[in-house]
C-alpha cells in the first residue's frame, strides 16, 4: 500500500474515532468513587530461568486504591481507573532469604457491573523494597531490590462496601543489574482478599 494512501487511511480512521459517540461520565451508583483499603495474600511459585532456586513467595500485601480517577459509564457497566499503592510483606518459604518488604504503585483499570456488586480489575506497576540477601549462589545479590508486577482478579461484594477478591500475580524482583551474575526472582501465583470502601 503507497504511503500516501497509509496516511489517508489512518486520518479517515482516527476522524471516525473523533465522531464517535463517547461513553458518558458514570453515575455514582456504580462508580467506586470512594477510596479503598485491601488486604491481600497469596503464594507464588519461581518460573523462568533467572535463578537455579525455586523459590516460594507468601506475599501479604496492604492496598490502598483511590476512588475513580477517570471513570465511563456504558449500559453493562463501567469502566474506572483507580490509583493503586501497596505496602508488600513476603514470607519467602522456599529460598535462601527469609523476608522481602516492598512498596509498589500502578493504575488500577477496573469494570464494574451496573449493580456495582463485581468488578474485573488489571494492574501493572513496580516500585522497591528491601530482602535479606544472603552469599548463596542463585540468591539474591544485595538487600536493596526493584520490583514490578502485573495482577488481574475479580471482585464480588458480599456486603455494603465489603468485597471479596481473587486474582493472578506476577511479579519479578531483582537489582536491576547492580551485582554480576543478577539473579532475579520471576513468581506467579494467585492472591485472595478482602476489600473495606470508605
Amino acid at each position: 500500500m503507497p504511503t500516501m494512501l497509509r496516511i489517508f487511511a489512518f486520518i479517515i480512521t482516527l476522524t471516525a474515532l473523533a465522531q464517535a459517540k463517547q461513553p458518558t461520565p458514570l453515575v455514582a451508583s456504580a462508580a467506586p468513587v470512594t477510596s479503598a483499603i485491601d488486604l491481600e495474600t497469596g503464594l507464588l511459585w519461581q518460573v523462568g530461568h533467572n535463578t537455579p532456586i525455586d523459590y516460594l513467595l507468601a506475599p501479604t500485601q496492604l492496598v490502598w486504591r483511590s476512588g475513580s480517577v477517570l471513570h465511563w459509564d456504558f449500559d453493562s457497566g463501567a469502566l474506572v481507573v483507580r490509583n493503586r499503592l501497596a505496602l508488600q510483606g513476603t514470607a519467602i518459604i522456599e529460598g535462601p532469604e527469609t523476608a522481602y518488604f516492598a512498596l509498589a504503585g500502578a493504575p488500577s483499570l477496573e469494570w464494574w457491573d451496573a449493580s456495582g456488586a463485581w468488578s474485573a480489575a488489571l494492574a501493572v506497576g513496580g516500585g522497591a523494597g528491601l530482602i535479606d540477601s544472603q552469599d548463596v549462589v542463585g540468591g539474591q545479590g544485595r538487600d536493596f531490590t526493584l520490583n514490578w508486577f502485573a495482577r488481574a482478579g475479580v471482585s464480588r461484594q458480599i456486603a455494603e462496601g465489603v468485597h471479596l477478591n481473587a486474582g493472578l500475580m506476577f511479579q519479578h524482583m531483582s537489582n536491576g543489574g547492580a551485582t554480576d551474575p543478577n539473579p532475579g526472582i520471576d513468581a506467579l501465583g494467585f492472591t485472595l482478599g478482602c476489600s473495606w470502601s470508605f
